[in-house]
């Protein structure tokens, strides 16, 4: 099966000015927000990535299979764009220029390593980087570090939900070697973009799971010595210092990572102890159970922010997620599923995510938006047959100008 490619419809698109790459501070109301959407960017061919999607072109094979679990689910859902090449820099100028005309201004990319190699980079690198109008949405890197199981293989995909299979494909934890290798990559590759995001001239890099970040590097104190390495590199770089942010997950008392021999402190404590700058999260799914009302997971969701962002020693950017339903990626199996979650909700979320902000004026006006495009886990921006262009509308009434 073929890749539909748009045509070069970006190339006519007039770019409007730079967005300002450090947030400063700034009197309430803002004049300015950083709206910054996840790009899961598995939407285009990659040769190691044929190991889950045969077809060769990426996850889309996965959304063209979808189909309903249940009587009334509401599923399939469908890209109005089509089944795009998302490392094809004219589809991305299309992209680049919806998002910014509708109040997105910030690309926050899933960026991965496994076994000594880059995987995925092909959305940003072919697509994004090369795209002519890249200054009209900002973005940084989220380093997901995750371990990878067979999930991603709808074949399998039930047996991995469910436990039965719980085999290992790649392993994200990486040893300081290895952390020395990607963090020179972030540094000469990415940070040094014009259209890289900044706060205050640093950096943003996030790291998604940090229990693997630690297990990788031994112990909380080499993984504090590495991002101490790390932000010294970033300064002899040339820039003012790095913005470490990192994914919150629900606070426990149990040790955060199992490492033998050694104990391990509560997420609060070893986010302290690396000095950790920044913290958002990445789903909702993550701390709230999904399976109900939009509104009700949506009282969870700001309840969560105010803990968040007094309980780590570290400055909070509201997470907002548009919805969720994993059920695509298997054949049989289905978790949670929010429920009544359109547009009209999604405003309302924004709207919170927007007086929080302006409540913190001494910080950056930084708003994170699960997702641009995660079609198998239901939670985009990207219009569908559903609700066309409605999600990006309700940021555009929100936050555009």
């Amino acid at each position: 099966m073929r890749l539909l490619t748009l045509p070069a419809l970006g190339a006519c698109l007039a770019a409007s000015p730079a967005l300002a790459q450090s947030a400063a501070p700034s009197a309430t109301p803002r004049d300015h927000y950083d709206v910054a959407a996840f790009v899961w960017p598995s939407y285009h061919p990659d040769q190691r990535a044929k190991v889950f999607w045969p077809q060769g072109i990426g996850e889309w094979q996965t959304v063209m299979t979808n189909e309903p679990k249940f009587p009334g689910h509401d599923q399939p859902r469908r890209p109005l764009w089509g089944y795009v090449n998302e490392a094809d820099r004219y589809v991305m100028e299309m992209q680049i220029a919806a998002a910014a005309d509708h109040g997105v201004n910030v690309f926050i990319y899933d960026w991965y390593w496994y076994d000594g190699l880059p995987y995925l980079e092909g959305c940003l690198n072919d697509g994004y980087l090369r795209a002519r109008n890249n200054d009209r949405v900002n973005f940084y890197l989220m380093w997901a570090n995750h371990d990878v199981n067979l999930a991603w293989d709808k074949r399998n995909a039930d047996d991995a939900f469910t436990g039965r299979n719980d085999a290992t494909i790649w392993r994200g934890s990486l040893d300081r070697a290895e952390f020395e290798k990607i963090a020179r990559r972030w540094i000469e590759k990415y940070f040094r973009q014009p259209s890289y995001y900044k706060i205050d001239g640093k950096p943003v890099l996030m790291i998604y799971d940090l229990p693997n970040f630690v297990k990788g590097l031994g112990s909380v104190a080499a993984a504090k010595d590495a991002v101490a390495w790390l932000r010294e590199r970033t300064v002899a770089a040339g820039f003012a210092g790095l913005e470490l942010q990192v994914a919150l997950r629900p606070e426990s008392r149990r040790p955060l990572v199992d490492i033998p021999g050694q104990s391990v402190g509560t997420q609060t404590q070893v986010i302290k102890e690396l000095g950790v700058d920044s913290l958002s999260h990445y789903q909702f799914a993550h701390f709230a159970d999904m399976n109900r009302n939009y509104e009700d997971i949506m009282r969870d969701g700001v309840a969560e922010w105010e803990r968040a962002d007094t309980g780590h020693g570290a400055k909070y950017y509201p997470h907002v997620s548009i919805g969720w339903d994993a059920s695509p990626r298997a054949k049989q199996f289905v978790g949670g599923v929010v429920k009544n979650n359109p547009p009209e909700q999604f405003e309302k979320a924004l709207l919170k995510a927007k007086a929080f902000v302006d409540a913190h004026p001494d910080r950056a006006p930084l708003i994170t938006v699960n997702s641009w495009n995660e079609w198998t886990e239901t939670s985009y921006l990207q219009p569908d047959d559903k609700y066309g262009y409605g999600y990006l509308e309700a940021v555009k009434r929100v936050f555009g100008k």
